[in-house]
């Protein structure tokens, strides 16, 4: 994710600096589907280093509400890295 984007998280909240939707927004979803294309991994371990931090800033949200918004969506994301077969 670029640094200039507008769209960073603002803690300890996990709103979106740009939109003010939840973070992840879906511009930001979109901008890492770009940058990580072929790499669905990488993201994966991105997005974990996150939830990491969003967990210790939310403590009262529950962990699959948690693991929904930054793990969940990441399976259905088109990131062209499937298996040739």
């Amino acid at each position: 994710m670029g640094l200039l984007s507008a769209h960073q998280p603002v803690r300890p909240q996990w709103i979106c600096a740009g939109c003010r939707a939840p973070w992840p927004c879906r511009t930001v979803k979109r901008q890492l589907i770009k940058e990580f294309t072929g790499a669905r991994i990488s993201l994966m371990l991105h997005l974990s280093a996150y939830l990491v931090q969003a967990c210790a800033d939310l403590p009262r949200t529950p962990s699959g509400v948690l693991h929904s918004r930054f793990l969940a969506w990441p399976r259905s994301a088109a990131l062209g890295d499937e298996q040739p077969r």
